[in-house]
């Protein structure tokens, strides 16, 4: 199968690609090398992918229509994993026309292409952030999401609304990912335990924001992927049950579902530091602060819809996931 892969040089989007191209998928990755954070990170992602003879990458913005459109049209992708984005709860208070421009915009784009050139399923990533100012727990995707705390969250909101308009519009299949917090190998360096572990290494203090009351649901790198990878191989189809007295946000009428892809095992920041003390043979600096604006306490998700139509849950771990985190990082960082 031929799978165009948005964002491959970034942390889901290269490992997912590695793993397709593993089972002897065809991989076009599609990435701009953005510097929102550092560059030799990605291109050391890529060079993992380059050596796959089935490897195509294509360097570019989602935003450059003309290009974004050569791409499908050249290569005819059967199926697209759209993972490029502009990330960040709080780099989104700072840069909001970033993620206008990446987000919706380049979606659009996607969308438009997929439409035109016969692709049989888009899957894209959305966000737990879409839960917003949502306090029941878990996070189900049968719940509304209307609060949006950061335009980040509203970006990828309105994404799944943009999907939708399609499935109903064009019969296109869209599902739409919402991812809980991910870590692992390869990660991010803007996110929490990147951060972490770089300060803690270096003996300097680590922020740890509202205090450190944060519940997360991390989630680890490969059981992402693989919720990902079982979900792209499951064609989105209509929901037979739908009803518009009672509409199931979820599902629909139209080739069109969401799903979370979480642990369901929320986690105290506290205890992910203290894992990743052990992990470091060190002890950290902390700065406590108050909970920064656009955050949201605690995060929780519902997998029920993912295991009930993938058969899948995630299932690392922290204690294994940051272990082997940490020993990525020494390795390429050589610390």
């Amino acid at each position: 199968m031929k799978i165009l892969v948005t964002g491959s040089a970034g942390f889901i989007g290269s490992t997912l690609a590695l793993r397709l191209l593993e089972r002897g998928d065809e991989v076009v990755g599609f990435d701009n090398l953005n510097d929102y954070y550092d560059v030799n990170l990605k291109r050391a992602r890529l060079a993992r992918l380059q050596v796959y003879p089935g490897f195509t990458e294509v360097r570019a913005s989602l935003e450059d229509q003309t290009l974004l459109t050569n791409t499908f049209a050249h290569h005819q992708p059967q199926r697209v994993v759209n993972l490029a984005a502009q990330a960040g709860v709080r780099y989104s208070i700072q840069n909001p026309r970033a993620y206008v421009d990446s987000n919706l915009v380049g979606f659009v784009n996607v969308l438009e292409a997929c439409r035109h050139h016969g692709v049989e399923h888009l899957v894209y990533a959305s966000t737990s952030s879409v839960y917003g100012a949502n306090t029941r727990m878990p996070f189900s995707v049968h719940d509304n999401v209307d609060h949006p705390l950061s335009l980040y969250a509203a970006t990828k909101k309105a994404n799944e609304l943009m999907a939708h308009t399609y499935s109903h519009l064009y019969g296109l299949p869209t599902t739409g990912l919402r991812f809980f917090t991910v870590y692992g190998p390869w990660g991010r360096p803007d996110m929490a335990l990147f951060l972490f572990t770089r300060a803690i290494l270096a003996g300097e203090p680590i922020d740890v924001f509202n205090y450190g009351h944060h519940r997360r649901d991390f989630t680890y790198i490969d059981d992402i992927v693989e919720g990902v990878i079982r979900v792209l191989d499951r064609v989105a189809t209509p929901d037979p049950d739908w009803s518009s007295d009672a509409p199931d946000p979820a599902t629909s009428r139209a080739p069109y579902r969401l799903y979370n892809i979480g642990s369901h095992r929320p986690v105290e920041l506290m205890r992910y530091i203290e894992v990743l003390e052990d992990c470091l043979g060190r002890k950290a600096i902390r700065n406590l602060l108050p909970m920064q604006p656009g955050d949201v306490p605690d995060t929780y998700a519902d997998v029920e819809a993912l295991v009930r139509d993938v058969g899948y849950q995630p299932a690392t771990p922290i204690e294994v996931g940051v272990a082997r985190f940490v020993a990525w990082y020494r390795e390429y960082y050589r610390v």
